[in-house]
């Protein structure tokens, strides 16, 4: 009975709704009362009263005390129900959701390292291939030449396939926060600029950047939301541009601003409303089989938004002879934290 008494106390104290657990501890002490006159009953009952036959008074009182309390308990339990702050399923749910969301991204991650190990090791050979064949001035037949301008042509887009997909399974996580740095936007873009060089030189298409003010020295922000933002509008603007893509980092008191800009035919009006939808491409439209997954923009833009920022479009298309297509990305110039 004395650890009946301790569970409701330690229930009171633990509770958010101090008074469905009030009635429940009263009840715990009533349910003792009951049966400690229950279990004394055959030996004060006579002392009371020698006249019921059977069942002494106090058995009955016992018993009817004994119920109150039952009663009493199961009356805290409803209380609680109804008007208490019992578990809410939301949390639950969210708790649920961030752990299979932190499991889900660990996971990949491993999947990522294990993947990405080989993938250098074959650019590595390929690139060791080439500066052999370089040096000891052999003649490429022209499918071996293929294959190779293949293989370090792919290599930006799986790189970033594998990116986007871990990028899509964090921000799906429930509580994903930002994390504020001190980076070098120049350098940022320097670098993303410098993985497409080759890629454009094999399509003979050139790719520049430039940065006003040239010295545009650090900002506060997420490092790989921003290269992972703008890696995806380089490699889209480049697999459309004609001839031509050109960067521009920028900034005004309160902002940021980096401008991707490409020659391509440009976006059918039509279309523009659709381009940073999820999983949409303009095959879906056309109804052909489609050529990428359609996530990189939104995933994109998205990013923008989870900064603060956004990422916008702007594109004249064929036959118009200044056909081009540029996005605008915004992000916040943050204090440090």
């Amino acid at each position: 009975m004395l650890a009946v008494i301790l569970i409701g106390v330690l229930n009171l104290l633990m509770s958010d709704n101090a008074i469905p657990k009030l009635v429940r501890v009263i009840g715990c002490l009533v349910i003792f009362l009951g049966v400690a006159g229950l279990v004394l009953s055959p030996f004060l009952g006579e002392a009371v009263s020698s006249k019921l036959w059977v069942v002494e008074p106090l058995a009955y009182v016992g018993a009817a005390t004994l119920i109150l309390g039952l009663l009493m308990v199961s009356l805290s339990y409803y209380l609680l129900n109804r008007f208490g702050h019992g578990p809410d399923p939301a949390s639950i749910e969210r708790q649920t959701a961030q752990h299979w969301g932190e499991l889900t991204l660990q996971y990949f991650e491993l999947f990522n390292h294990d993947l990405g190990r080989p993938l250098r090791r074959i650019l590595g050979k390929e690139r060791e291939l080439r500066a052999l064949l370089h040096a000891t001035e052999s003649d490429l037949y022209p499918e071996v030449k293929e294959l190779l301008d293949e293989i370090e042509g792919q290599a930006p887009n799986f790189r970033l396939m594998m990116s986007n997909v871990q990028v899509l399974v964090q921000m799906e996580a429930p509580e994903s926060a930002v994390e504020i740095q001190p980076v070098e936007p120049s350098e940022v873009i320097r670098k993303i600029v410098d993985r497409y060089s080759l890629v454009c030189s094999e399509a003979h298409k050139q790719i520049t950047w430039w940065s006003e003010p040239p010295e545009f020295g650090i900002v506060y922000s997420d490092s790989s939301a921003i290269e992972h933002v703008v890696t995806n509008l380089v490699d889209n603007s480049v697999r459309f541009a004609n001839q031509r893509v050109e960067i521009r980092l920028s900034k005004n008191p309160t902002h940021f601003f980096v401008r991707v800009w490409d020659d391509g035919p440009g976006v059918a009006s039509h279309y523009m409303r659709h381009i940073f939808d999820r999983g949409w491409t303009p095959e879906i439209a056309k109804r052909e089989e489609r050529t990428s997954s359609g996530l990189g923009l939104f995933i994109a833009r998205a990013l923008a938004k989870h900064n603060g920022g956004d990422l916008t479009v702007e594109s004249i298309q064929e036959p118009d002879a200044n056909h081009f297509t540029e996005f605008l990305l915004t992000l916040p110039l943050k204090e440090p934290e």
